[in-house]
This record gives C-alpha cells, structure tokens and sequence, in this order.
C-alpha cells in the first residue's frame, strides 16, 4: 500500500504542469486575438474620424487672394462629396498685385479636373472651418495634368466675416448695451409667439417661388414680348407723345363743354322717350304692313317666272315706249287685243269680255 501511494505522489507531478501548459497557451491566443481586434478597430475608427482616404490620389495647386482660416488636413469636396484634403498653405513671393496664397491639395485618382475647374472656400460649420468646393466652370473640358495649378482668376475666397461685422460697427457704436439686449428680447417675444405664423409664410414663399421657377418660360417669353413692344414704342415716341397732347386736348374740350354735353343727354333722354312713344302708337300699323309685305312677298314668288318675264322683256319694251314718246306727252298705239274679267264685290264674277284686231297691223 505505501508504494501504491508513492507511485501516485510520482505521477502527479508530472500531469499538473501538462494542463497548466494549456491553459497559458490557450489565454495568450484569445488575448493576441483580442488585440489584433481591437487594434484593427481602433483604427478603422481613428481612419472614419479623420476622413482619411486609402486611394491613390492626385496632386494639384490653387491661387488664393485669401485662405483665411483654411488648415492642412481640411477637406476638399466636389458637389458635397470628399474627395481630397488640403496637404499645404503657402505664401507666394508678394507681386505687382500684392501678396498671394497657395493651396496644396489633393483628389482622388478616378476624378478627373478640367481647365476650366472654379476653387472655392466655403464654412464648414458654425466654427469657423473651411472646406475646398471644386466645381466645373465656364470654357473647355480639357483636363488639368496632375501638379497643375487653377489660376487666380479661377478661385474665390470665403466671405470675410470680419468686414461683414465691421459694416455693422456705426449701428453698434449709436446702441448701447441696453437698447441691442431690449431689441432682441423684443424680437424673441415676437417669434415665440408666431412660430405657425412664420412657417406659414415660409411655405407660402416657398411655393411662391416654385410656382414662379415653374413659369420661368412664360415669363421669359412675356419679358421679350414685352421688350419688342417697349423698342416699337420707342420708335413711335413723337407719335405718342401728340398722342398723348391731343387726348389731353380732348379731355379738357369735354371738361369745358360738360354743361353742353349734359343737357344733350337730358335732350337724348327725351328724344327716347317721344320715339318710344311713337313707336308703341304705330306699332299695330307696322305689324299690318310687314304682314301685307309677306303676303306681297309670297304673290311674288308664286308668280316668279312671270315676274322674271316681265322684267326681261320690259328693256325693250320701254325703248319703244321712249321712241314713241318722244312726240309729246302722248302715246299713239293700236288696241289690237283686249281681254279682262270683272268680279263683283259680291263675289260674282261677269262673263269675260275681249277684243281681238284682225287687221294687217296687228298681224306682226
């Protein structure tokens, strides 16, 4: 029995370092994977947080009368978006047109920069950083090499605060501390209490101007109508303006004569009155005869061949007559035949009665 136990105090140092072994290795590797992770986190953030980017970039150089408030590192943006930052500020030896800046900067590899590229410096935020816009301008699409330098003439500077503020000094200067704390308490108490009045009119201004930028086209066309008539109206100015003389002219003629031309309206309102008058009185007449007229009218055409006739044979007819005529205030002619009916008021018609000549002169 005791060798039993020394054997076992035998075998047990030696199976205790075994699994102590294990365990070490086992945390040394969860803790070199945890530091590779957390590393590779760390800077995956520090990377998001400074906007860096991984790319190939390209280098260029812009002119600046002013770059007041640009640092390295800031970002260089096209239509909003980073695509490079500021590697460098430089002051350019002072010139004929005083002293100039120089802006370093980089863009990413796949944009591609015109000649024609404008650089502008623009707020960032309300603290006061600047930020690069690059945006196309005016003239060709060649490209600008990489190393190139956008003019002076191609760049805008930020709006100087300061000279903005300065113009405000004078009113400053005349208010005192007071009234400026008195005029803005003011006016805090009158937008408190009209913030849905504000909204309101911002949409209303808002719709104002899309409905107006929708328009655009009218009023464009209506501005060159508008232009056309004002130069043909320039053309004709000495035409208006005795246009515009003899109107006058006019307008005083009718403001002396203002007695005349009323009593001619009361004289008109009466004339109105008397034809009206006689109008009412002669107005059964006028019915009867317009009726008779029809009757008239109907006889006419119901004997229209006649009529026509009469008509094409009375030219010749009124020749003869003019010729015979001619003797005197007396007619000499034949009675070669003569035929008629008569109806008595009664209704009762007599037996016709005629005349026929036989002789040579009425053969023709």
């Amino acid at each position: 029995m005791s060798r039993s136990f020394l054997r076992l105090q035998t075998i047990r140092p030696r199976i205790r370092p075994r699994i102590s072994d294990r365990t070490t290795a086992a945390a040394a590797a969860k803790l070199a994977v945890f530091v590779v992770v957390t590393t590779l986190a760390t800077a995956l953030l520090a990377v998001t947080i400074a906007n860096v980017g991984l790319g190939a970039s390209r280098e260029y150089h812009a002119v600046f009368t002013d770059v007041t408030g640009v640092e390295k590192g800031d970002d260089v943006r096209i239509a909003g978006v980073r695509v490079g930052e500021v590697r460098a500020v430089d002051v350019l030896p002072e010139r004929g047109g005083g002293a100039l800046a120089r802006l370093t900067f980089t863009v990413a590899a796949d944009q591609v920069l015109a000649r024609s590229v404008l650089a502008t410096i623009r707020f960032r935020n309300l603290v006061g950083q600047r930020y690069v816009a690059l945006s196309e301008g005016a003239g060709g699409a060649a490209p600008l090499p990489a190393g190139g330098t956008i003019p002076v003439a191609q760049t805008r500077p930020a709006l100087d605060l300061t000279v903005l503020f300065d113009g405000f000094k004078p009113l400053f200067a005349a208010l005192s501390p007071q009234d400026v704390n008195q005029l803005a308490y003011e006016i805090i108490q009158v937008l408190q209490g009209e913030g849905g009045t504000v909204e309101s009119l911002l949409a209303h201004t808002a719709s104002l101007t899309s409905t107006l930028a929708d328009r655009d086209k009218v009023i464009g066309d209506l501005i060159d109508h508008l232009d056309t008539v004002l130069a043909t109206v320039a053309k004709r100015d000495r035409k208006l303006s005795a246009l515009v003389v003899q109107l006058q002219r006019f307008v005083s003629g009718l403001a002396e004569d203002r007695k005349a031309i009323g009593d001619s309206l009361d004289s008109i309102v009466t004339l109105n009155r008397q034809t009206a008058g006689l109008l009412r009185d002669a107005r059964p007449d006028l019915r009867t005869d317009v009726t008779q007229l029809g009757r008239v009218a109907g006889t006419l055409d119901d004997n229209s061949a006649l009529v026509e006739r009469t008509l094409r044979r009375m030219p010749g007819k009124l020749d003869r007559l003019t010729r015979t005529a001619t003797y005197g205030s007396w007619f000499n002619f034949y009675l070669c035949d003569f035929d008629g009916r008569i109806v008595l008021p009664t209704g009762k018609e007599l037996p016709r009665a005629g005349l026929h000549v036989t002789d040579a002169r009425c053969q023709r």
